[in-house]
C-alpha cells in the first residue's frame, strides 16, 4: 500500500492499480479527481483510503462528502433483449453494476428483460411516458415512428463500429441525435455495438436476386425497408421469437447478430446456410434511453456517474463480441453450418436502392435530412481514411497464415 501526503497530491501524483493512504488529513484538503471522474470508496478519516487508478489533483472536483451526501435513488431499466444473451442484455447489467459501485450503492438500477415489465418494442414509449426511467434497446426498431431513429443504431451501408464511435463522440452524432430525441422526452447514451454483423440464416441458398422474391425474412430495423424493394417480405420479430418462427416455417430466413449470440439462440439447428455480411448493420449501436425529466432531476455527480458507466459498458460490449465470436463460429461450422458470402449482384442492387431511398427520405423528412447530411459527409471522409489505413492492413493480415 502506497502512502502519499497532501502536498504530493497537488503535484498530480499517480498511483496505478494501488491502494493509497493520504497521511496528513489534519489539513482541510479533499482528494479531487480530474475530468469529472467519480471516486470509488472514499471515506473521511485520519487516514483516508482511496481505490484509484487515476491521477489525484487538488484543483478540480469531487469531494467525497459531496458524493456521500447524494440521495438514494432506485430506477428501473427495461431491456429489449432476453436474459439468455449475456452480450447485449448483459450490457445493461454491466452499466447498472458500475453505477451502483461508483455511487457507493446509493444509485441502484434494476434491469428487466424484454417482456418482464413491457414488450421489447414498447420501451421507447415506456421511457417517453415515464413508465420507466430507462431503457436499453436498438433504436432502429422504431423506424416506423420516424426513420431518423436508425442513425442512433445503423442504416444499410452506414458506418462500422469505430466510425460510429467517432461520429457519436467526436463528430456531431451525439449532439444531433439528442436534438432529435428531445421530441420524445429521451436523453440517449451509446451503450454497446455489435460490430459488423452476419447476414443471417437461410433454409435455401441465395444465389442471386431471384432467390429473394417472396422470401419471408426476419431482419432488424431499417434493413427490411431496403430488402423489401428487392422482393423480400421483411418480418420484425424480437430475439425470443426467432427460433420458434424459423422452426415452424412461419419465416424462411432470419438474422440476429453474429456467431456468439446466434449459437445461443440455436438458429443453426433449423437453417444451415449462414450468410455474410449484413450490409444493413455494419456496426449496430445499442442505446441507453433515459427519460429527460428523470435525467434533469439528477445531481451533476449522478449525471457524471451515469455517463461514465455508459461509456464503460459501451466499450465492454464490442470487446466481448470480438473475443467470443471466433470460437462460436468454429463451433457452428463443426455443427454442419455452411458459410456463404452474399452474391455481389445482391449487394450492388441493395446499395443502389438504399441511396435512392435516402434521397427520397431527405426530400420529405426534415429530421432525417438534417442528420443524414452530416452523417453522409462523415461517412465519405471515414471511407477515404479507412481505405489507406484499416483496409490495407486488414487485407494483408487476412492473406497470411497465422
Amino acid at each position: 500500500m502506497a502512502e502519499i501526503t497532501t502536498s504530493q497530491i497537488g503535484n498530480g501524483t499517480t498511483a496505478y492499480g494501488s491502494d493509497i493512504v493520504v497521511k496528513d488529513l489534519d489539513l482541510d484538503v479533499s482528494n479531487r479527481v480530474k475530468d469529472d471522474t467519480p471516486v470509488l470508496n472514499m471515506c473521511m478519516s485520519k487516514k483516508r483510503k482511496v481505490n484509484s487508478t487515476l491521477p489525484l489533483w487538488t484543483d478540480d472536483i469531487y469531494r467525497a462528502p459531496a458524493v456521500q451526501a447524494q440521495a438514494t435513488i432506485r430506477w428501473r431499466l427495461a431491456s429489449s433483449f432476453p436474459k439468455s444473451l449475456d452480450t447485449i442484455h448483459g450490457a445493461a447489467d454491466t452499466f447498472a453494476k458500475a453505477v451502483k459501485a461508483m455511487s457507493g450503492g446509493k444509485f441502484e438500477i434494476s434491469v428487466h428483460a424484454a417482456g418482464e415489465i413491457m414488450p421489447a418494442f414498447g420501451v421507447v414509449d415506456g421511457v417517453q411516458q415515464g413508465s420507466v426511467e430507462m431503457a436499453h434497446t436498438a433504436p432502429y426498431y422504431f423506424f416506423g415512428k420516424d426513420e431518423t431513429f436508425a442513425f442512433d443504431c445503423a442504416i444499410p451501408f452506414g458506418l462500422n463500429c469505430r466510425q460510429q464511435n467517432a461520429w457519436m463522440f467526436d463528430g456531431n452524432g451525439l449532439k444531433l441525435t439528442r436534438e432529435f430525441y428531445a421530441n420524445y422526452n429521451v436523453v440517449n447514451f451509446p451503450l454497446g455495438n455489435s460490430g459488423a454483423q452476419m447476414g443471417g440464416w437461410f433454409r435455401k441458398e441465395v444465389k442471386g436476386l431471384e432467390d429473394l422474391k417472396g422470401l419471408k425474412f426476419r431482419v432488424g430495423g431499417f434493413g427490411g425497408k431496403i430488402l423489401e424493394q428487392l422482393g423480400v417480405v421483411p418480418q420484425n420479430l424480437p430475439a425470443g421469437e426467432i427460433y420458434q418462427s424459423l422452426e415452424k416455417g412461419t419465416i424462411d430466413a432470419a438474422e440476429w447478430i453474429g456467431p456468439y449470440d446466434d449459437l445461443k439462440l440455436g438458429l443453426y439447428k433449423v437453417a444451415k446456410n449462414y450468410y455474410y455480411p449484413a450490409f444493413w448493420e455494419g456496426g449496430a449501436q445499442l442505446s441507453l434511453y433515459v427519460n429527460s425529466k428523470a435525467y434533469q432531476s439528477l445531481s451533476s455527480e449522478y449525471k457524471a456517474i451515469l455517463d461514465t458507466a455508459a461509456n464503460y459498458a459501451h466499450t465492454h460490449v464490442m470487446a466481448r463480441y470480438d473475443a467470443r465470436n471466433p470460437s462460436a463460429l468454429r463451433e457452428l461450422v463443426a455443427n454442419g453450418v455452411r458459410l456463404h458470402r452474399l452474391p455481389k449482384p445482391v449487394m450492388d442492387a441493395a446499395f443502389k436502392v438504399s441511396q435512392d431511398y435516402y434521397a427520397e427520405l431527405s426530400s420529405k423528412n426534415p429530421r432525417w435530412k438534417k442528420i443524414y447530411a452530416d452523417f453522409s459527409n462523415f461517412r465519405r471522409d471515414q471511407n477515404l481514411w479507412f481505405r489507406f489505413s484499416e483496409m490495407s492492413f486488414d487485407n494483408f493480415m487476412q492473406s497470411q497464415k497465422l
